[in-house]
């Protein structure tokens, strides 16, 4: 079996498009969550702690050329190293609430989805040498 043979069984499969599906949901998915981190509930947060814009949280861990912009783009453009904590916590806490939408919709998906009754197992017959055998037995005692 050639190569391509093999891939187009692959991507005809069931599984490999249920993966391409998830994979183009989740990166829409993400968006939305880094909007509702961006737009909604980091300024929360940046009101009660005072900054709203946490991605120009930072420190700088070198010196500043002259006439360079004092912002984290500007010195990055300028090639100064910065300590950009602002836009990790930013990151952290849009993982944060992401896995806990997707732990929240595993399980409830996991309530939603019936279980299966376990059917009960029919009792084995008794193999055909093994009643023969009880037959002679039988015959024995009388």
């Amino acid at each position: 079996m050639g190569m391509v043979q093999e891939f187009k069984e692959f991507a005809i499969k069931g599984n490999a498009v249920d993966l391409a599906v998830g994979v183009i949901i989740g990166g829409a998915f993400g968006k939305i969550v880094d909007s509702v981190v961006a737009d909604l509930f980091m300024p929360i947060v940046g009101a009660v702690i005072g900054k709203v814009d946490f991605s120009n949280m930072f420190v700088v861990l070198g010196s500043i050329p002259a006439g360079t912009d004092t912002t984290l783009a500007g010195l990055k453009k300028a090639g100064v190293p910065v300590f950009a904590y602002g836009n990790f916590i930013t990151i952290a806490v849009n993982f944060a609430i992401l896995a806990f939408i997707v732990f929240m919709m595993v399980k409830q998906l996991n309530r939603l989805k019936k279980e299966e009754p376990v059917a009960e197992a029919a009792p084995v017959a008794t193999p055909e040498d093994v009643i023969l055998l009880r037959e002679i037995r039988d015959s024995l005692k009388r």
